[in-house]
């Protein structure tokens, strides 16, 4: 009364399997067509991320900030003088000027103002001076542009 099946498929069927090999190696096709892309899209995108168009620095549409004691303001003229307050100083003597100053040392907030038809330059000059001498919170200031 027992009956066996055609296919077998038991333990004692007498066939014997094939294990499948396990691939061991990266297909790295795709990852190398994905970076191609990419290389392709950033050549054509880089120089179109530069822009040239005029600025005008000296104005900005930002509020000004509420303050609890006035910063030290360092003021850079057309001609390229240099005024801490009130007072003309040399560039050499800038940063120990300011220093002497500061109530909180290198922690003192630093306001730059630069003309509008100061040469960048001396205006930059300035900024890597106070950043030199340890200041880091320095910040441009520029007046309110008028509402259109």
């Amino acid at each position: 009364m027992g009956a066996q099946l055609a296919g077998g498929g038991g333990r004692g069927s007498g066939r014997k399997r094939r294990r499948s090999h396990v691939m061991n190696e990266i297909n790295i096709t795709p990852f190398v067509d994905v970076m191609l892309v990419l290389l392709v899209i950033f050549m054509i995108a880089a120089p179109l991320m530069t822009v040239s168009v005029p600025i005008d620095l000296p104005q900005a549409s930002a509020r000004a900030i509420q303050q609890d004691r006035p910063p030290i303001t360092v003021s850079v003229k057309q001609n390229g003088e240099i005024f801490v307050g009130e007072n003309r100083v040399e560039s050499a003597q800038l940063v120990e000027h300011v220093r002497s100053t500061a109530q909180n040392g290198a922690e003192e907030r630093i306001f730059v103002r630069g003309d509008a038809a100061a040469n960048y330059q001396a205006i930059m000059d300035v900024l890597s001076q106070l950043k030199g001498g340890g200041f880091t919170k320095v910040a441009l200031v520029a007046t309110e542009r008028a509402s259109r």
